[in-house]
């Protein structure tokens, strides 16, 4: 009888285990393609909401372009300036990975996402109205 028992709760015990492992969300998902529209200067202009809905993907590079420094955005991994943006792109992911280029208010963004996709980058997203736009919405900027 006792064997018998341990049988059973071994079969319980790897039934267990094979149906939660089934249900887990796997660790290395990959995130849902981007896909938006690209402006005539070859990169896409996104707004505040589209930006709030990418937050926590992994899989986008952020890029504060703004000089001099006023804060950042949740989730910024660079700051390099607009007018150096060519100069580091030994900093930046490959050229078809997504990125989000900002600024405080959309100037300077802009023109280093024309750079950006004048070199080959594929896959540059501006933030239309920059910081400004982003505090406006009721959200708040990150200090270092």
């Amino acid at each position: 009888m006792t064997r018998s028992l341990g049988w059973r709760i071994a079969i319980v015990l790897i039934s267990v285990l094979v149906l939660s492992a089934g249900c887990a969300r796997p660790e290395t998902a990959t995130p849902e393609p981007l896909a938006l529209a690209r402006n005539e200067r070859g990169y896409v202009d996104i707004d505040v909401e589209q930006w709030a809905e990418m937050l926590g993907r992994t899989d986008v590079t952020v890029i504060n372009v703004h000089v001099p420094y006023e804060g950042d955005l949740p989730q910024t991994d660079l700051s390099i300036p607009y007018d150096q943006i060519g100069d580091h792109l030994d900093k930046l992911p490959d050229k078809d990975a997504p990125i989000v280029l900002y600024c405080r208010s959309g100037s300077m963004s802009t023109s280093a996402a024309a750079q950006l996709s004048e070199l080959g980058y594929t896959n540059v997203m501006e933030l239309d109205g920059g910081m400004q736009a982003w505090v406006a919405s009721g959200r708040g900027l990150v200090a270092r």
